[in-house]
């Protein structure tokens, strides 16, 4: 498969007969400045909206990759071991999934959240744990490192990886502090040339695989919201360590630990934007992670409906195929509306980001929200229909199921999202 790097290249070109130059839409172009101002801000340099076009090409690809790379029997496999497949780093490198957001001239493919919302969810489709490993790495940390890194950090930084040979994460949540994130009690202490951060952190994607985090640590434990800082921290500085690997009911090989910080010096050069401004820099930031994120569901929703449909049409029962009875019917229909509302809801969001430059905070917490919750149902419609075959391991059906469940939990409870998307009506309507 010809790498993503020369697929841009291709569209950079002239119009041919075969693909023409992507062209911002009438809507992108007629932006006042303040919305475009925005819209750059948030994209790579040079950013164009792609058209539907050049985002089934896109798919296309995702797709031949996943049927190479990850296999059913990886995405089984990966499972069982509860272990990630560490070859696949560099080849989603070499592919250019993972640099999807970053700009061209750092190596990065230059495209938007469309684009990386389609990739998200084929990988998902073949594995919902390496799909939110691949997440996590991509948009949560690449993404955060393109949008508020210095010039000398994406230099240092983002080339491993993009290139895969470097893994990365975000630490955040701390066991006591999930929702609640401005109660967290890691603390960054100022010191000669940086910080020394004392500290825990739980439940981290990749925590004890990566290179590279990015570590929310309070520099003013006593200004609430206003003392986090963000900062790079190397797995490999002394102080820092992976105190365990958690083993969870799903995403197994996605692999998730207890990370901890003891006096971890950090220079001041590893701040990640200003000092003191991590909350906005999170917050703006899991805007575009659920947007992204959504698309985990998705894949997850469509990995479901294609178990259930061949086995429904290939199972006989009373001389004829189950899916020819009109309540298994009736499932599969079920199935399939909620997959094409969730993924119509996603990709709105994600095209109204693209082509316009604005975040609808309601809309981003709601398309994960929506998908969520509908590839849990979808997932246990699978195994309903699967009916014994649904209830063993040798299918794939459980998996989905377990696989499901994180994304009602993960980058925020569904109860944290319902809120999120509440409060944004008690500002919109607050002089009713």
């Amino acid at each position: 498969m010809p790498c993503l790097q020369t697929f841009t290249r291709a569209l950079a070109r002239p119009a041919g007969p075969a693909m023409r130059h992507l062209q911002p839409s009438s809507t992108a172009v007629s932006l006042p400045s303040i919305q475009r101002q925005l819209y750059s801000s948030k994209h790579p340099k040079g950013f164009e909206p792609p058209t539907a076009e050049e985002l089934e090409e896109l798919r296309d690809r995702a797709q031949e990759f996943t049927r190479r790379v990850i296999t059913k029997e990886v995405a089984a496999n990966t499972d069982k071991s509860d272990a990630f497949p560490n070859e696949i780093w560099p080849k989603l490198g070499e592919a250019g999934f993972l640099g999807i957001t970053v700009d061209e001239d750092i190596g990065g493919l230059g495209m938007g959240y469309q684009a990386h919302s389609v990739v998200m969810e084929e990988i998902s489709r073949a594995s919902g744990s390496i799909g939110l490993s691949y997440a996590v790495h991509s948009q949560v940390c690449v993404n955060q490192l393109q949008l508020n890194g210095s010039p000398e950090q994406k230099k240092k930084h983002l080339p491993g990886l993009i290139a895969g040979t470097s893994i990365g994460a975000l630490a955040m949540s701390e066991s006591g502090a999930g929702s609640d994130v401005v109660s967290m009690r890691t603390t960054a202490k100022a010191v000669n040339g940086g910080y020394l951060i004392n500290g825990s952190k739980m439940w981290i994607t990749n925590g004890p695989d990566a290179d590279l985090i990015i570590v929310f640590a309070k520099t003013r434990p006593d200004a609430g919201s206003k003392g986090i800082t963000a900062f790079l921290v190397e797995a490999k500085t002394e102080g820092f360590s992976c105190a365990r690997k958690l083993d969870k009911m799903g995403m197994r090989g996605s692999n998730t630990g207890e990370l901890m910080f003891d006096n971890v010096f950090v220079p001041t050069g590893h701040v990640l934007g200003m000092v003191n401004d991590g909350v906005r820099l999170l917050m703006e930031g899991l805007d575009l992670e659920r947007i992204v994120f959504s698309a985990g569901p998705l894949g997850i929703m469509q990995a479901a409906f294609d178990v259930a449909a061949a086995y429904s049409h290939q199972r006989k029962q009373f001389g004829q195929p189950i899916a020819h009875n009109q309540l298994i019917q009736g499932k599969l229909a079920d199935m399939y509306t909620k997959l094409q509302a969730s993924r119509a809801y996603t990709y709105a969001t994600a095209k109204h980001l693209d082509e316009q430059g604005v975040i609808r905070t309601q809309d981003c917490a709601g398309s994960i929200l929506y998908a969520a919750e509908r590839a849990t149902e979808c997932s246990l419609d699978c195994i309903q229909l699967l009916g014994g075959m649904g209830y063993v391991e040798e299918m794939p059906a459980s998996r989905l199921l377990r696989d499901a469940k994180l994304y009602e939990i993960g980058a925020g409870t569904s109860e944290i999202r319902r809120m999120v998307i509440g409060r944004v009506f008690n500002k919109e309507y607050a002089n009713a």
